[in-house]
């Protein structure tokens, strides 16, 4: 399926089994152009009611539709990945890595369900007791537009792998790559009703009437702070499960006997990658004083390298934004910072010039003196932004990283293991990598502290949150 296949005349709802259209439609951009990439419909409260059960299929049966989903969408991922580029902007190469990196979290997702069977323990005088696993029931997975493939896919094969169904919300901005999977998952022989596609231009009320449904059991969410705190708030009454993953203000620490140029690769990797719009891309950089002129200057010498275009063309690095507003609030962090004193080093405004004109681009940017009240210090950058500071000492450069309300991810850059060790206990976030850029994988679990979440994804916890535990105790 490719961009010019899902056009208006392809329903994006799944529901019971059926592929259905909405009384409305909404545009997809692509945010590179502007050009309409395709249609979506429009779900709403009607659209809201429709689910199903498979949590009685044999964990096996659950896994090898996972695989073959999974093999499904690795043989189909050029053309997926030029889907998902058209819709959200990243270069094709991210793309297909994220696509990549989606598939494998479903084969891990396959297997963690066949081993969520429980136990069976002795209690004493005859009695035995037995810890039974079971799902926890229908599951509303909302999954965010910045990575529309391996957070969507993420959500649903854990759910699916713990018997649990699924009701599938994806960004209003990227809901054909969401179809195109889906589409995937059916054909591998996801039975009717087990997974539920909902795509929708007004968000709220959607997910007001989902909330509200006694038969919904999870929320998964995966989005900003703001909306997972109100969220929360949304039950109507009803104590549902509820795992957030929310926004982030990554630090990243050199320390003195950091490798510079490894240090500089992992930031610019971190920070640059799908334009800045993640949430765990570094947003505050903390070089040690002793390295800071050495390491401003490599930096940038990295950052002159970047390609800014569109993400179809070959050797792009940065695409664009996700929308006009995006990089309104961009521009608007950057002549906060600049008003208090900050220095652009390179960058600091949109990307102009030829085609460019037509997206939302931004120039990769990095400044420096920026004062620690300004938004850039205090809010997360979803952008090529990167303001950089220089600190004298450990202590000061744990106490800067730690002082804010997100804890989602933390990077650390050096070569003392006992340091890097120490430090990494000390850092208050879900997520840490040590000379790492991506500390991501399907065996390690992924969430946050703070204001950035709760519950985790992936690794041995991954499963649990779409599991019930129950004991059950004999005597006989």
């Amino acid at each position: 399926m490719t961009a010019d296949t899902v056009g208006a005349g392809t329903p994006t709802l799944l529901i019971g089994g059926s592929w259905r259209y909405a009384d409305a439609r909404y545009e997809v951009r692509n945010p590179a152009t502007g050009d309409i990439v395709g249609w979506a419909d429009d779900a709403g409260e009607a659209e809201a009611r429709a689910a199903a059960h498979w949590r009685s299929q044999p964990a096996e049966v659950r896994s090898s539709i996972l695989r073959a989903a999974a093999m499904a969408i690795r043989a189909d991922a050029d053309e997926l990945a030029l889907l998902l580029t058209q819709e959200c902007g990243k270069p094709v190469s991210e793309a297909r890595g994220e696509l990549m990196s989606a598939t494998a979290a479903m084969d891990w997702a396959a297997e963690e369900g066949r081993r969520a069977d429980g136990r069976l323990v002795s209690i004493g005088g005859g009695r035995r007791g037995m810890v039974v696993k079971q799902p926890v029931g229908i599951t509303v997975a909302i999954s965010p537009w910045n990575f529309p493939a391996s957070m969507f896919l993420r959500k649903i094969a854990l759910a699916l792998a713990a018997g649990c169904t699924v009701v599938a919300k994806p960004a209003e901005q990227t809901p054909l790559i969401a179809r195109a999977l889906v589409d995937r998952l059916v054909a591998a022989g996801c039975p009717e009703g087990a997974l539920n596609l909902l795509t929708t231009a007004r968000p709220d009320p959607l997910v007001r009437a989902l909330l509200s449904d006694p038969r919904v059991a999870k929320l998964s969410f995966t989005g900003s702070t703001e909306v997972g705190l109100m969220l929360l708030r949304r039950a109507d009454g009803l104590l549902k499960r509820v795992a957030l993953e929310l926004g982030g203000h990554a630090p990243a620490i050199v320390l003195p006997d950091a490798d510079i140029p490894a240090a500089v690769a992992g930031v610019v990797a971190s920070k640059f990658r799908n334009c800045g719009q993640s949430c765990i891309a570094t947003n505050r950089l903390y070089v040690h004083a002793s390295q800071y002129g050495q390491f401003c200057e490599a930096l940038l010498g990295e950052v002159a390298k970047l390609r800014v275009g569109p993400g179809t063309e070959e050797g792009v690095a940065v695409g664009p934004l996700i929308d006009e507003p995006a990089l309104r609030k961009l521009e608007g962090q950057v002549a906060d910072a600049v008003a208090r004193g900050a220095k652009v080093l390179t960058g600091g405004a949109r990307h102009t010039g030829g085609d460019l004109d037509r997206g939302w681009f931004f120039q990769p940017t990095v400044l420096t003196d920026v004062d620690e009240r300004s938004s850039l210090a205090q809010q997360e950058i979803f952008g090529p932004v990167l303001p950089i500071f220089p600190y004298t000492d450990e202590r000061e450069a744990l106490a800067r990283a730690n002082a804010t309300s997100y804890g989602l991810a933390a990077y650390l850059y050096g070569s003392n293991l006992s340091q890097l060790w120490r430090m990494a206990e000390e850092l208050q976030f879900g997520v840490i990598g040590v000379n790492d850029p991506f500390p991501l994988a399907p065996e390690l679990p992924f969430g946050g502290m703070k204001n950035s979440g709760l519950g985790r994804e992936g690794g041995l916890e991954g499963i649990d949150g779409f599991l019930e535990t129950k004991a059950v105790a004999l005597n006989v």
